[in-house]
């Protein structure tokens, strides 16, 4: 493992943002136990419900779904931007079932902020996402690729 200047382990904290009709963040999270590798995860809300009905919920009905959709927005924003500001690297997944512009902006922020970023996609939808894959450190195009990286990272040489 990795050790600071002093000597200690270094940890990776890693946010997992992206599709959520997958399974490829429990993938990430059982390889990273398995191997027992010193990085921690950060996640948004993955219960779509949840993280669409937050906003009304809690604050209270709304009558046009703009603002509904504006409410749970910002509340998930919140645990968003906590996350990426406190990750030391971001991976982004681009499904193909949906238009994720919400993972899009999460690499925005994440490059805005100097985090590392690593996105993974399929190879069908390179050419939409090409200035995304420009501003990452890597493009993987599937989960088994992202664990290899992080496990590479976490490497003592």
């Amino acid at each position: 493992m990795k050790q600071n200047q002093r000597g200690n382990t270094m940890r990776y904290t890693v946010y997992l943002s992206g599709e959520i009709h997958t399974d490829w963040r429990e993938k990430i999270k059982t390889a990273i136990s398995e191997k027992n590798l010193p990085i921690d995860i950060l996640t948004p809300n993955t219960d779509h419900g949840s993280s669409d009905d937050c906003g009304t919920n809690i604050l209270g009905a709304e009558e046009k779904h703009f603002w509904k959709d504006n409410k749970a927005a910002k509340i998930n924003s919140i645990r968003h931007m906590t996350a990426i500001k406190r990750a030391d690297i971001v991976v982004v997944r681009f499904g193909d079932k949906y238009k994720q512009w919400n993972a899009a902006f999460d690499a925005g922020i994440a490059t805005a902020l100097g985090k590392s970023l690593i996105v993974e996609h399929a190879e069908e939808i390179t050419h939409p996402l090409k200035e995304v894959d420009a501003a990452a450190m890597a493009v993987a195009e599937n989960t088994e690729q992202v664990i290899e990286i992080l496990e590479y990272l976490s490497r003592d040489y």
